[in-house]
């Protein structure tokens, strides 16, 4: 005790040098922490880049530097066209383009043709799926088969919703693995009851994993590939002067008229014949009852 009563009452020489030391060396942790701290940092750089060309939505802020690093954006793109064909060729066309399809990175998503009848005109439909790549070839030969009545683009920038899908899917899978592993942790004594509810967590995380998995499927399938909807519809051909003129139309309509009218006469006459099967023994029966009635009222001959 009473060495101690002397350190502390009267402190050596040696104690400032000691703590000259430890301010040095705390000096130097300090300037060193900095460089182990960027070292990692910029070797995360490449790394970055490399997710960023396979797609990945970059970081808003990179580190390294303090640059800022732009997220790859996500259009939708579609077209639609009106082609006119005249009417002996649409089906050609349709299958022009339909081959043209098939070349390319291209798919076709749905098709249909009309045949043209008394009452319809002909006609086709084409929905395809291409990559911006092979669209202006594909392009290039709709409008190669026919005459382009209109064509509309249409743009939509779905870089926000691939980005909220991209981090649902993030955090959903990080919640299931640790789920997993807390189902499968060695030793632990739970309740069944507790092993129930963690399988139940389990079973509703991954569903939602498939439903936002699917979703940026579909995204993915919109903003990678250009949408393509052409519709063919034949040539309409006006005869100059019969077209414009009334006298011709009311002429080449009377026909069609007449046999309407006809037509309507002989669905009167077929919904009456039924009703003749009873009016004509009521009328009969009705105009003796009236002359039988006449009679009585007639008075006696003188």
């Amino acid at each position: 005790m009473s060495f101690m009563h002397r350190c502390l009452s009267r402190p050596p020489a040696l104690f400032p040098a000691l703590i000259a030391a430890a301010l040095a060396l705390g000096a130097c942790s300090a300037k060193d922490e900095p460089q182990a701290v960027s070292a990692p940092t910029r070797d995360a750089a490449p790394e970055m880049s490399a997710k960023m060309m396979a797609g990945a939505p970059a970081p808003m802020a990179a580190a390294a530097g303090g640059a800022e690093a732009v997220s790859p954006r996500h259009i939708a793109v579609s077209h639609a066209l009106e082609v006119v064909v005249p009417a002996a060729q649409i089906t050609e066309a349709w299958k022009a383009v339909a081959d043209t399809c098939a070349k390319l990175d291209c798919e076709v998503v749905s098709s249909s043709v009309r045949k043209e009848l008394r009452d319809q005109p002909g006609g086709a439909e084409l929905e395809m799926r291409v990559n911006p790549k092979d669209a202006p070839q594909l392009l290039g030969q709709i409008d190669g088969v026919g005459r382009v009545a209109s064509h509309n683009t249409s743009s939509e920038d779905k870089t926000a919703q691939v980005v909220d899908v991209e981090a649902h899917i993030k955090n959903r899978t990080e919640f299931r693995d640790s789920l997993r592993a807390l189902l499968q942790q060695p030793g632990a004594n739970r309740k069944l009851s507790d092993v129930l509810d963690i399988q139940q967590t389990l079973s509703q995380t991954q569903a939602e994993l498939d439903s936002h998995a699917t979703q940026l499927k579909l995204l993915m399938q919109q903003t990678t590939r250009q949408h393509v909807q052409v519709a063919f519809r034949p040539e309409v051909t006006l005869t100059e002067g019969r077209a414009a003129n009334p006298i011709w139309t009311a002429l080449r309509d009377a026909g069609q008229v007449m046999a309407d009218s006809v037509a309507s006469l002989i669905t009167l006459v077929a919904a009456f014949i039924p009703w003749l099967v009873l009016l004509v023994p009521l009328g009969w029966a009705l105009r003796r009852a009236w002359a039988w009635r006449a009679r009585r009222r007639a008075p006696p001959a003188a």
